[in-house]
């Protein structure tokens, strides 16, 4: 026992960093608990304690009994007549309170095993207050651990002395860990409630791309640069915005650093996220077309009063303005504060249109067409009358879906206009566009 009790209590000082008085404190609570359980009617003793030399590990029990006169000792467990009191103290009276050793002999190893878990649970209270005292101000730190095991889905981190927790919607779903592995996170909380204190770890945080923004990029650090947003789709992407007050600093490279050294280094550790960095602007036009880039913003327009921000972009832009399942767009609300809404620019189409029809019309008068066959028509090719007069009959009973007498007629009618059509001043140019037209991509890039 007394070999037990020495180990014990040097093992929770040193192992675990438990003071040495909160190691006694629990062991004593725990042998008054067990002395309780092993001595019948122990429980009705008000008060007991127990006093351990720390040095041999030898254990005492002791009750504290108030003093009685010999006819009203009634309660055994609590009191103790004048008679016996003055044998141990001979100036003892009636009303005080006087401790008696009331171990018994056989307290030893049993008593070591039956406080067992008494003990421990009062060593892991102290283990936790003691977490909760070092982490309670951490919060919104990085700190570097390995992973200790698993749990379900939650990763359980080993930060030397202590052991922290990382739920599942705190990971990045594109990393995997492996007992063992050395990881940096950022400490999102440290819980104080049910089951004790807990410190809550993430890698997914937007915060975390910010602490390391500060530990890698020293204008940041000593306030030349402000990080002044970040929005994050842990794994995938990010977005910061910067900014400065000091003229001669360029805040976007200060954080890319000399070839791209300090970005290079977030990035490494965020397992390759892309990582954009943008100048901040208080001008919220400036600011959504810089946070587009790549894509060229065509025209833009603001509803102050519901703060969103429509967005028209070319159609060979309008992926990259979008990004991968619209990515790109959502990040850049994020990260300005307004709803960032993208669209197609249409203008460019509609003036085509304009002058299809423009043309279209022409062909119709000099051929004696409604304007749905001159449309048709034209898009099959007749772009002048004297283009009309190329075609096949056959052909043009196919792309108006017409009798072959009416492709006749139409045929005849071109030819008898001649190349003087008024047509084809208007068509050539239509022609030309319809040819830029670029084809629509229906794949969003990221």
């Amino acid at each position: 026992m007394t070999t037990d009790i020495v180990a014990l209590i040097e093992f929770y000082e040193k192992e675990k960093a438990i003071e040495r008085e909160r190691v006694v404190e629990a062991l004593e609570y725990a042998f008054c608990s067990a002395y309780r359980k092993m001595v019948p009617g122990a429980d009705a003793i008000e008060t007991l304690t127990a006093v351990i030399n720390e040095k041999k590990g030898d254990t005492r029990i002791l009750a504290s009994l108030e003093i009685v006169a010999d006819d009203d000792y009634v309660d055994k467990f609590n009191e103790v007549p004048l008679q016996i009191a003055l044998k141990k103290n001979p100036v003892a009276q009636i009303g005080e309170r006087l401790d008696f050793d009331v171990t018994p002999a056989n307290f030893g190893r049993i008593a070591v095993q039956t406080a067992k878990q008494t003990m421990m649970q009062r060593l892991r209270q102290a283990e936790k207050e003691k977490i909760y005292d070092e982490f309670k101000d951490r919060a919104g730190d990085i700190v570097s651990g390995s992973v200790r095991r698993f749990e379900k889905s939650d990763v359980m981190v080993d930060l030397g002395k202590f052991e922290a927790r990382m739920p599942s919607k705190e990971r990045v779903g594109t990393e995997e860990y492996n007992v063992g592995d050395r990881i940096r996170c950022y400490v999102v909380s440290v819980d104080n409630e049910g089951r004790g204190p807990e410190i809550i770890l993430s890698r997914s945080h937007p915060n975390f791309v910010r602490r390391l923004f500060e530990s890698e990029v020293a204008e940041i650090s000593d306030r030349t640069v402000e990080l002044r947003a970040v929005a994050r789709e842990a794994g995938y992407r990010t977005k910061v915005a910067v900014f400065t007050h000091d003229d001669k600093v360029d805040p976007v490279g200060a954080c890319v650093g000399l070839r791209g050294a300090r970005v290079k280094n977030i990035v490494r550790e965020l397992n390759n996220e892309k990582v954009d960095i943008i100048r901040w602007n208080d001008d919220i036009a400036e600011f959504v077309s810089e946070a587009l880039k790549p894509a060229q913003v065509r025209s833009l327009s603001l509803d102050e009063e519901n703060k969103v921000v429509n967005v028209t972009v070319d159609e060979e832009d309008l992926s990259k303005a979008i990004g991968r399942r619209g990515q790109n767009a959502r990040l850049t609300s994020k990260l300005t504060g307004w709803d960032v809404q993208v669209r197609k620019d249409e203008s460019q189409h509609e003036q085509f249109e304009a002058r299809v029809g423009n043309a279209a019309s022409h062909l119709a008068e000099a051929l004696g067409l409604d304007a749905e066959n001159a449309d048709k028509l034209f898009r099959a090719g007749g772009v002048t009358v004297d283009m009309v007069t190329q075609m096949p009959a056959e052909y043009i009973a196919a792309a108006l879906e017409v009798e072959a007498s009416e492709a006749e007629r139409i045929l005849a009618a071109a030819k008898g206009e001649g190349a003087a059509a008024p047509v084809a001043d208007e068509a050539a140019p239509v022609a030309e566009a319809e040819a830029a037209e670029p084809a629509t991509e229906e794949s969003q890039e990221g």
